[in-house]
């Protein structure tokens, strides 16, 4: 009987506590907590019961499935809210004064320090909604009275998961999660997401740099208020920071002829690049009034923002936009860029087959269809478009006719891009040559030579290399070429520095360069923060003159020969490229042709 007794309260204890496991990383609301509380003190005093009166074992069974029945319940009952994310992470922040723009009076809040303003959810341009969806950016509609700047927009409308998923994702994939009652609320998402954020200095300000950051999320997903890449840092060193939402997936990068036709620019498939540079043009005649100088604008962006920053370099609609990019994890500068790209024909097809798919015959059919329908459908419809007017042409080409718009380039990528990418598609003795055959035909013997791989543990390290300079680092390479052709000043890092968290993965370097490690992470230690005060002191010295260098930090020397990148690691020092062979083998399977030297 004891035994029986013990074994029961273990296994209850366990189910108990996976029951408030799920509440908190499903956020539930706080009444969740209670109400299982409640519901399990039910159960016990009910189990006891059918014990003392020695009740058959389907009553026990009743008491065990009405148990899990009443958690589920409670589950949906206490679900989390939908609710705007909050500018700064303190209660009721101190409101910071107005400030005139154009559009109307705009306020936002303090940082805890009072050291920042931050003002989120700023509209740049009119929702597009109705029968503004897949249309040009149209200017924003003037507002009465003081705008409250003091919640992010909802991210731009994309698929989304249960938050157990995200929290999951977060604590495996990242290893970091914090138990806590303040996040107990869903991030909305909406058509409506044409806004943009600000972080400055506190006080008078007149001429201060400015940095506008596009983030990533393969065109299908992403937001502005994640914590690696906010602004709150920068601004606390001179720094006025700009992140923006733009259009993703299908509302962003759908393409279809009727909609070319009815565009007074002929334009299709590259709304959310249209987005982007809809907001540098918000940027350029705002910006003053927040103290930044509208003529010192650096333009900055990591994987598909980095890929967005690259084809903006050679946009004529970008033109005198910014003066500088960053550019991490990802170009558009290689001869086939291998992601985020595409031809106007591969566009159009994929625009015919969703309408297809959803029995529309006019772009009036498939607008009347409601965003929740639609958005199942980024995955084919993630590609900037060359489109002959927001982008004329495959920038290498632009590149190789000296058109470009940037005076000064920092990039660069991680030591393990690929990590990510290939967990579910790692190679081993039995698929290493074929994958390796299947994707790069003719050039497969050369690879193979070169990464002659003889145990499973050497083949998928290879083909994690392989994968990821093919995505990531070779398209890089081209960049740095195409740059000291055109005598553009340009800086490349590799980013290796491995960390409790994500280490150097794709992403992994952004907390360091955006200077937002926690001051609390265990999962960091002395050197990660030493480097990251490196990282952001170039990144700040870039944005504000276009070279990284200054005293007290390591020479990082131009890579004028494409040939030399700094280490972001266990040391910050200058190394030779690792991956020139690889690279050699690559221009030939994409078809770079090495420039013609000028008379």
């Amino acid at each position: 009987m004891k035994i029986k007794k013990t074994l029961f309260v273990i296994f209850s204890a366990l189910i108990f506590a996976l029951m408030l496991t799920v509440l908190e990383l499903n956020r539930n609301t706080l009444w969740g907590f209670i109400l299982i509380l409640l519901v399990t003190a039910g159960f016990y005093a009910l189990h006891r019961v059918i014990v003392k009166k020695k009740n058959k074992w389907y009553l026990r069974l009743t008491a065990w499935v009405g148990w899990l029945v009443l958690f589920v319940g409670v589950l949906l009952l206490t679900w989390p809210p939908v609710q705007p994310v909050p500018a700064v992470n303190v209660k009721n922040p101190e409101k910071t004064e107005i400030i005139a723009l154009s559009q109307g009076d705009l306020q936002g809040v303090y940082n805890a320090d009072k050291s920042v303003e931050v003002f989120t959810g700023v509209p740049y341009a009119k929702p597009p909604v109705g029968d503004l969806r897949w249309k040009e950016p149209q200017d924003p509609e003037p507002w009465d009275g003081v705008l409250l700047a003091d919640h992010f927009a909802p991210m731009a409308m994309q698929p989304r998961n249960i938050p157990l998923y995200y929290s999951l994702y977060q604590a495996i994939g990242y290893h970091d999660y914090t138990i806590s009652l303040d996040d107990n609320y869903t991030e909305p998402v909406s058509e409506d997401a044409l806004y943009l954020n600000i972080w400055k200095p506190s006080g008078e300000l007149k001429n201060a740099p400015v940095l506008v950051y596009i983030h990533g999320g393969s065109l299908q997903t992403g937001q502005p208020w994640y914590a690696d890449y906010r602004g709150e840092t920068l601004a606390k060193e001179g720094v006025i920071a700009v992140n923006l939402h733009y259009r993703v997936g299908v509302f962003g990068y759908f393409a279809a002829e009727e909609l070319a036709a009815e565009s007074e620019n002929g334009t299709t498939g590259n709304y959310g690049m249209l987005d982007q540079i809809k907001a540098l043009e918000w940027v350029r005649d705002n910006i003053k009034s927040f103290g930044g100088d509208p003529d010192n604008v650096t333009l900055a962006g990591e994987s598909a923002g980095a890929a967005s920053v690259s084809a903006l370099c050679t946009s004529p609609l970008a033109k005198g936009l910014f003066r500088r990019v960053i550019l991490e994890s990802s170009t558009v500068a290689s001869v086939n860029p291998p992601h985020s790209y595409r031809q106007m024909d591969e566009a159009l097809q994929a625009g015919r087959e969703t309408m297809e798919k959803f029995n529309c015959k006019t772009i009036a059919e498939l607008r009347a269809l409601p965003a929740e329908k639609l958005v199942g459908e980024a995955d084919a419809h993630h590609h900037m478009t060359v489109d002959g007017y927001a982008l004329t042409e495959n920038p290498y080409l632009s590149y190789r006719k000296g058109v470009h718009n940037e005076e000064a380039i920092l990039h660069g990528y991680n030591d393990e891009e690929s990590a990510a990418f290939i967990l579910f598609d790692h190679a081993n003795m039995k698929n290493y040559e074929q994958k390796i055959r299947d994707y790069f035909g003719e050039y497969a013997d050369e690879l193979l030579a070169l990464y002659p791989a003889s145990t499973d543990a050497e083949a998928d390290k290879y083909w994690a290399e392989i994968y990821g300079a093919v995505f990531f680092d070779y398209p890089h390479y081209c960049l740095n070429r195409l740059a000291v052709e055109n005598k553009i000043p340009v800086y490349e890092y590799l980013f290796a520095k491995t960390n409790g968290r994500i280490g150097n993965w794709h992403s992994g370097e952004e907390v360091y360069c955006y200077g937002n490690i926690p001051a609390d992470s265990a999962l960091y230690d002395s050197r990660d923060r030493e480097l990251s005060a490196q990282m952001l002191g170039y990144w700040k010295n870039f944005i504000t003159n276009g070279d990284p260098n200054s005293e007290g930090l390591p020479e990082w020397k131009e890579n004028s020969g494409s040939d030399s990148v700094i280490l972001f690691g266990d040391t910050t020092e200058m190394i030779s490229e690792k991956e020139h062979a690889l690279f050699n083998i690559l221009d030939k399977f994409d078809g770079w042709e090495e420039p013609q030297k000028k008379e």
